[in-house]
């Protein structure tokens, strides 16, 4: 059974769709994304990934960009970071939060976004769609960056992105992930504002 052509009804089934397969990912892996699994798991007419997105490729693609979404969503959704000018320790504050949500919360999700962005290494066909939805967050870190002071914005920008995710595999997959203690919003504070602090510094 095909899915019915319409503006208004496509947008809506696009992002079920990626939602449904950034959660299979999460739960299963890249070997449980299948067109036929998001369909059964969205409950969704059989054909109905496939109409929409006809390869794996323009699937896992999709879910780039939603992950990337929601992501900036998290960035800018508590309004804290709209005041002007931006100070040191708000931005830091911020950015723990951030950490702390997506080390609670939000995990599963950030699991799916490292298992998702690996299969980038493996296949070329991947990567523009991966270097445009890493786009929006860095362009956003520049432009706080930026107003905090540095006069190399995107350079800063690279380093506090990487430093970030580094910290976020690292409590969520490496090899002490399992010891750890629970993430601590304090702990976090202090970690995020050296990050900063470090992102700021002149660089030779």
């Amino acid at each position: 059974m095909s899915t019915p052509r319409t503006a208004s009804s496509a947008p809506d089934r696009r992002t079920v769709i990626a939602d449904t397969a950034i959660n299979l990912v999460a739960t299963a892996g890249l070997r449980g994304l299948t067109h036929r699994a998001v369909d059964s798991a969205a409950g969704l007419p059989a054909g109905s990934t496939s109409y929409y997105f006809r390869t794996r490729a323009a699937l896992i693609g999709a879910c780039y960009q939603r992950l990337a979404e929601l992501d900036l969503g998290d960035i800018e959704g508590g309004g804290a970071l709209a005041a002007a000018p931006p100070d040191r320790e708000a931005v830091a504050a911020v950015l723990a939060g951030l950490l702390h949500h997506w080390l609670t919360v939000g995990r599963e999700r950030q699991l799916a976004r490292f298992e998702l962005s690996l299969e980038a290494a493996r296949n070329p066909e991947l990567t523009p769609e991966l270097h445009r939805a890493g786009q929006g967050a860095r362009a956003r870190a520049a432009e706080l960056l930026a107003a905090l002071g540095t006069d190399r914005p995107q350079e800063a920008a690279e380093l506090l992105a990487a430093w970030t995710d580094g910290l976020l595999y690292d409590r969520l997959a490496g090899a002490l992930a399992h010891s750890r203690p629970a993430p601590d919003l304090a702990e976090l504070t202090a970690t995020t504002r050296r990050m900063i602090d470090a992102a700021l510094a002149d660089t030779p």
